[in-house]
């Protein structure tokens, strides 16, 4: 894997507040996604701490889950800039959210060893966009995540998960008002 691609979170994502992601987030796993060489697949390695084990020697499934998570989102994004001819980072920002999060843990995942996450899109880059992410544990497949990701913006999505009224409601509800 090149580091000397810079990673979609430090381009597109500078102010790093995600526990998965963020690397300005002391408590995350920072992780960093990378178009890979062939221009087709998004990759990242992470190597787990020893307190994400689930049974002696073997990586707990939920870290998996969350490394598939944020990795296959950043692979929609990746793909939705790339499908409208920006740079990551470029504005105005694109940004989704997970949909649907589908893991299927095929074999056991040992600690100690980088875990290589390589995704790509399957079919059509759209407001809902599939990621097909793979989990290497070396050369060994160990977990493939099928996801749904949905474009969303974030100004209004805060606005809703903080129960406000968003530019949009206001724009579209009947006045209060007498």
């Amino acid at each position: 894997m090149s580091s000397l691609v810079p990673p979609l979170q430090d381009l597109a994502a500078p102010e790093g507040v995600c526990y998965g992601c963020g690397g300005r987030n002391p408590h995350g796993l920072h992780v960093k996604s990378r178009w890979h060489e062939d221009g087709v697949h998004v990759i990242a390695e992470h190597l787990p701490e020893a307190k994400y084990c689930g049974w002696p020697d073997l990586v707990y499934g939920g870290l998996i889950a969350m490394l598939v998570d944020c990795h296959s989102n950043w692979t929609a994004m990746a793909y939705h800039y790339r499908a409208e001819n920006r740079e990551p980072g470029s504005l105005p920002r694109i940004d989704c959210v997970t949909g649907n999060l589908g893991i299927k843990f095929i074999k056991p995942t040992p600690m100690g060893v980088p875990l290589i996450l390589r995704a790509t899109v399957e079919g059509e880059v759209g407001r809902k966009t599939r990621v097909i992410c793979e989990v290497y544990a070396g050369d060994v497949l160990t977990a493939v995540g099928d996801s749904v990701f949905v474009r969303v913006d974030t100004g209004l999505l805060a606005d809703a998960a903080h129960g406000r009224q968003t530019a949009l409601q206001l724009k579209t509800e009947p006045s209060k008002s007498g």
